[in-house]
């Protein structure tokens, strides 16, 4: 059982910070925290829009360990809903797809429309369109959830009083600066399955620096000292930026370009790759040891990508990608060790590493 003391050794002050302690990311009991304490209060990143393209379409998700379904309703608008028939608790959304006009429950064919209206409960109360005296259709809807949306990006907060979207968005906005999300398109996506890794791993790789010039010396050339991280409020992460000179003669092929490494507390991840490109993870957390990851690249709307070229960048994250996850299963594993205590961060190049592990700390503090 989880206790206090957990946090003991993290929360000493010493000039080398401490990480979090192996079992942050090896128990199931801290991930099922993390559920009731950090995913269920915060806005939570869900999904894509572009994956919702038509009316009707449909998406289960999994959000603090409940069942979610994204939605399109009939006026283009994307909503969140618990993913519970209010009979008798049906998982409703069970795969991706389009629902057409209404959403039907197969277990007795309750229906409901696509703003969550409940239009239709048959045979209910004894005769085919026969209710109970009592019983009111609108008391009996699909319960929504709060769902938000930036570019092509889709929020979800469990909460009953979520912290104002933008307020959430504020600092990320501040870091992009006259960079303009709205002004880019969606051309590829990587499906990476489940990656023998906590999530938390995932985020902790892409917000620190430090690693970038060991694990990927064949995608890039660029020094460490290029390097910066930066903490604003609950955006972390990490930055290059070039003069014109060094951008002038930098190649893409490489990653050796102006680049932002955005992440917000406590999921989003967004990568920006000068003067055109963006990157977009989603994690969502299978158990304490197995992560699923997408990432979706998006090109600047003015670019003029070729099929072939969008192939090589597909290739380049894919190889990318697949050194990190070498790097995080292996650290996954090393916390199986009785020796694991967290271990030690630079103070220097993982400062916005322990700021992310401070969050997850202040989230989960109080419950134990």
């Amino acid at each position: 059982m989880l206790t206090q003391s957990l946090f003991r050794d993290f929360d000493a002050v010493e000039s080398v910070p401490r990480g979090l302690p192996a079992l942050a990311y090896t128990s199931d009991e801290f991930l099922q925290l993390e559920n009731q304490h950090l995913f269920a209060k915060n806005w939570m990143f869900a999904g894509f829009s572009h994956d919702l393209e038509n009316t009707g379409d449909a998406k289960p998700i999994q959000i603090a360990g409940l069942p979610v379904f994204l939605l399109r309703d009939s006026e283009g608008r994307i909503k969140a809903f618990h993913n519970v028939c209010r009979h008798r608790n049906l998982k409703l959304i069970d795969a991706d797809g389009n629902c057409g006009k209404l959403i039907r429950c197969p277990y007795h064919s309750w229906s409901y429309d696509l703003c969550g209206n409940l239009k239709n409960a048959p045979y209910f109360g004894g005769g085919a369109q026969q209710q109970p005296g009592n019983f009111d259709f609108n008391e009996h809807g699909l319960i929504p959830v709060h769902c938000a949306i930036w570019h092509d990006w889709i929020f979800v907060n469990l909460s009953d009083n979520p912290t104002p979207f933008e307020d959430f968005l504020a600092p990320i906005r501040k870091m992009l600066g006259s960079n303009k999300v709205e002004d880019y398109k969606p051309v590829l996506t990587i499906d990476f399955g489940e990656i023998g890794c906590n999530w938390k791993l995932l985020m902790e790789n892409f917000i620190e620096p430090y690693h970038v010039q060991f694990v990927h010396q064949t995608t890039t050339n660029q020094p460490l000292q290029d390097h910066r991280t930066f903490i604003e409020a609950h955006c972390v992460g990490s930055l290059v930026e070039l003069d014109a000179e060094q951008q002038a003669s930098a190649s893409l092929s490489a990653l050796g370009v102006t680049s932002h490494y955005l992440t917000l507390f406590p999921s989003f991840i967004l990568g920006t790759y000068q003067p055109d490109q963006l990157g977009v993870y989603l994690h969502q957390p299978v158990d304490a040891g197995h992560t699923h990851q997408r990432r979706v690249i998006y090109t600047h709307k003015d670019a003029n990508y070729s099929e072939a070229e969008i192939q090589q960048l597909r290739d380049l994250w894919h190889r990318v990608h697949l050194e990190d996850h070498a790097m995080c299963t292996r650290m996954q594993q090393g916390r199986q060790s009785s020796l694991a205590d967290g271990g030690v961060l630079s103070p220097c190049w993982e400062n916005s590493v322990r700021r992310f592990q401070e969050m997850i700390a202040d989230a989960i503090r109080p419950a134990l």
